[in-house]
């Protein structure tokens, strides 16, 4: 038998070999300091992509710095690279590093990146550190959230796929402390980092608020707060530097910042479909039709880069001319703002500032990889962070599944970040359950990209969850899903017994089942997952409850019956049989009631 050959293969990202399949077919990983290192974690070129970069941040340094990995000059500091490289640095007299931009270019190994490497076991401190100097990962740590509760981490491409969630009260609705117990719910369900977009009630609080409570990286979009009780006619330097050395001195860890809007650019969007969606965007651009001026922040970015660099705050440098339906996706202005970002991302590395960079949120499928590898290259590899993006505009109320089908394909073509999209974007403001829903889409996008980039050890969950399904080992499969609670819910209404099969099948068509029975075979036998016997599941807890109780298919009695079942009730009693149904029927009827849950003419159930 001939087979057609498979593809060059990339790593496994189970950290041992498993099963049947090959690694990833991504590139093959390389985790090099500098330009070598550019393709760590990446897809193949269709053809017609743009290359990446050669360049790295350590093409951008400040006035008076200078490197190099040949002979080493007089005074120059000299520190040996994660791949054991050499290299030297040379900086004016006096100089203390800020930032973590700064402390990576000396060869530092701050406590921020060994906290990332002890949370990202594919990578060491060194490597972080290396990745951080390129320009090619950020950690957002405010100086001051750290004095708070905030534990470390770091977006770039060499790392995990994160997520964000945005939240913030409005003018019409929510307010802070409904916005921190957002917070709360988000970090609960995954979210790496949280956005502050507040544009109404007391913003100053709420942020304040926010910081406090969080144990992720907070973000915010400060001209929000720069024209509330302000003409935008009245928006100057003055103003603009307040509100970011404000907001910085709280704590927040990363900012958006339009300075990409350029006036030259309006004149790009007359013909859009839906104009310019970003509320920074819009905002900077009335201001400059209004003023016939060029747009402040990008005149006077290297003293918005001073005051970001005292508190090492991260730029998130804001796309303002984001395309906000298909028809707009990749056009003239989108594109000539993104030139301008690589233009501040060299500027404000020249700077000492940790940068990345905001992509788009609506794009058709396939447009997906050129936007990210356009980004790659301008940018010189800064790690790139979207909004979905949304691959059909036509599902309001679904767009968390239209968006994270996007957001998988962007972070498997060089995505680091992708901001979640809940059922109520385009709606209104998501309500808790929305932020839930956001965060589990985007969860399930991140690791897809990861698993099939092959950063080792992502898969390693998979195949475990993978081999306690084989073995029919109902707890070891809640526990490794990402949500026991709904998986013992959802498995608990048709079926409320740990059997040896589930409803889907039936006992005699159960096919796990049978491929377990056969000797030959290893499927359901792997150590520590294989059960000796059917045993009783538990009742139902509060939040299984809930979850069964707002479906509406099981009666306020049945469900009540799940949540106070005993070991007596199920009659799975040491040495008794477990009726399949025995909260709602004996023994003698648990047939009759598995029969009604499949057509007669799909399967016979044997007793």
């Amino acid at each position: 038998m001939s087979f057609v050959p498979l593809p060059a293969v990339g790593g496994d990202p189970a950290s041992a070999p498993a099963g049947t399949t090959p690694g990833s077919f991504a590139n093959a990983p390389k985790l090099a300091p500098g330009p070598a290192g550019r393709l760590t974690f990446s897809s193949p070129d269709a053809p017609g992509m743009p290359a990446p970069s050669d360049r790295t941040a350590w093409d951008f340094l400040p006035d008076g710095w200078a490197t190099g990995t040949d002979a080493t000059p007089d005074s120059a500091r000299t520190f040996e690279q994660a791949d054991g490289s050499p290299r030297w640095v040379a900086v004016p007299d006096g100089f203390e590093p800020v930032t973590q931009l700064e402390s990576a270019r000396l060869g530092i190994v701050t406590p921020q990146m060994t906290r990332v490497a002890e949370r990202e076991p594919h990578l060491s401190a060194e490597q972080v550190r290396d990745e951080v100097a390129a320009g090619r990962m950020v950690i957002p740590a405010n100086t001051r959230h750290l004095e708070y509760n905030l534990d470390p981490m770091a977006i770039g491409r060499a790392s995990l796929t994160k997520i964000n969630a945005n939240m913030g009260a409005s003018p019409v609705s929510s307010g802070t402390d409904e916005e921190v117990e957002k917070l709360q719910w988000a970090e609960k369900w995954g979210a790496d980092t949280v956005m502050d977009l507040s544009t109404g009630g007391d913003l100053d609080a709420c942020r304040e608020a926010i910081i406090r409570a969080s144990h992720v990286p907070i973000g915010t979009v400060p001209i929000y707060s720069m024209i509330i009780g302000k003409k935008l006619e009245d928006l100057n330097i003055e103003i603009i530097l307040d509100t970011l050395r404000h907001q910085a001195e709280q704590g927040v860890d990363y900012m958006t910042v339009h300075a990409g809007v350029r006036r030259a650019h309006i004149d790009l969007v007359k013909d859009r479909l839906i104009g310019i969606v970003s509320r920074g965007g819009s905002l900077l651009a009335k201001w400059m039709l209004v003023h016939q001026a060029e747009n402040p922040m990008y005149e006077h970015w290297e003293a918005i880069c001073d005051v970001l660099h005292d508190r090492d705050v991260t730029f998130s440098i804001g796309d303002g001319l984001r395309p906000g339906g298909l028809a707009d996706a990749t056009d003239a202005a989108q594109l000539a703002e993104l030139y301008t970002l690589g233009e501040l991302t060299e500027r404000a590395w020249r700077k000492g500032v940790q940068v990345m960079i905001e992509g788009p949120g609506h794009v058709p499928f396939d447009q997906i990889e050129y936007n990210a590898k356009i980004q790659r290259r301008l940018c010189h590899g800064a790690p790139f962070y979207v909004l979905g993006p949304l691959v059909t505009d036509i599902f309001p109320g679904y767009d968390h599944i239209t968006s994270c089908i996007g957001a998988t394909s962007m972070a498997y073509h060089g995505a680091s970040m992708l901001c979640y999209v809940t059922p109520k974007e385009h709606l209104g403001l998501p309500k808790k359950d929305d932020v839930k829903q956001g965060c589990v889409a985007y969860k399930i996008a991140a690791h897809a990209a990861d698993v099939a980039l092959g950063i080792p050890g992502t898969r390693d969950r998979d195949d475990d969850l993978t081999r306690a399904r084989a073995a029919l080992n109902w707890e070891k499969h809640f526990e490794l899903s990402f949500d026991p609670d709904l998986a013992r819910a959802y498995h608990d209404e048709d079926l409320d017994v740990d059997t040896d099969f589930c409803a889907m099948c039936g006992h005699d068509w159960c096919s796990v089942r049978i491929s377990k029975e056969i000797q030959e075979f290893a499927s359901g036998k792997a150590d520590g997952f294989a059960r000796e016997k059917v045993l009783k599941s538990p009742a139902l807890n509060a939040e299984q409850r809930a979850i069964l109780e707002a479906r509406g298919h099981l009666s306020p009695d049945q469900i009540h019956k799940l949540a106070g079942k005993t070991k007596t009730a199920v009659g799975a009693t040491e040495g008794h049989k477990a009726a399949c149904h025995s909260d709602l029927a004996d023994d003698d009827r648990a047939k009759d009631v598995q029969q009604k849950k499949v057509p007669a003419n799909v399967v016979e159930l044997t007793v």
